[in-house]
């Protein structure tokens, strides 16, 4: 059953690490008309090179995040990647948005995504891909930010997420940003105006 709902939708968006979410969410907000707002997810893991706190996460403790969490102040939140550090979204930022009467995306991980599915049974979900494993691989080795083995795990974990691409509603493939961008604003600009015809 769907709780919460009102004039605005969420807007889900998942993939495995290195297939291009954060770029192709950046471009869509500059270029989709429909009016999105951007969730900010709340992390336990410190800032990376120069995000700032509430612009790229909120960065809490652990202490914080675990009153936040016993608060029941979280839509979802996991433990990412099995380092210690958690990730979550705040109700405040979906309630916020939804009440305004706009889409709120959120770009969050699969076992993240499943728990939004079954508190907003209309939400729009997509799953952002490559076209294959060997290319997801070549772009987290250019990235250069993880060790081989580190890679080695994501692209393990890029297997299981995959297998969960079926719940979506939505795929995207991303071997080229604009189309991909122009594909997603397309789903989202069809619903949005299916939503406010009715």
């Amino acid at each position: 059953m769907m709780k919460g709902h009102s004039s605005g939708r969420v807007v889900v968006i998942s993939g495995p690490s290195g297939v291009g979410k954060t770029t192709l969410v950046r471009r869509l907000f500059e270029r989709c008309r429909v009016p999105l707002v951007r969730s900010i997810s709340v992390t336990t893991r410190p800032p990376r090179g120069d995000e700032a706190d509430g612009v790229d996460y909120h960065f809490l403790t652990p202490q914080q995040f675990e009153s936040l969490r016993d608060d029941g102040g979280f839509l979802e939140c996991f433990e990412v990647f099995g380092r210690g550090y958690w990730y979550g979204t705040p109700w405040s930022e979906v309630q916020t948005a939804l009440q305004s009467g706009k889409c709120v995306v959120l770009n969050i991980d699969v076992h993240g995504a499943a728990a939004v599915m079954e508190e907003y049974d209309d939400a729009i979900t997509v799953f952002v891909r490559t076209e294959s494993i060997d290319e997801l691989r070549r772009r987290l080795e250019l990235r250069g930010t993880d060790p081989p083995a580190e890679i080695d795990k994501r692209l393990e974990r890029a297997e299981y997420e995959l297998s969960m691409a079926h719940r979506y509603r939505y795929q995207v493939v991303n071997d080229d940003l604009d189309r991909a961008v122009d594909e997603l604003c397309t789903f989202l600009t069809k619903q949005w105006e299916i939503d406010n015809n009715d």
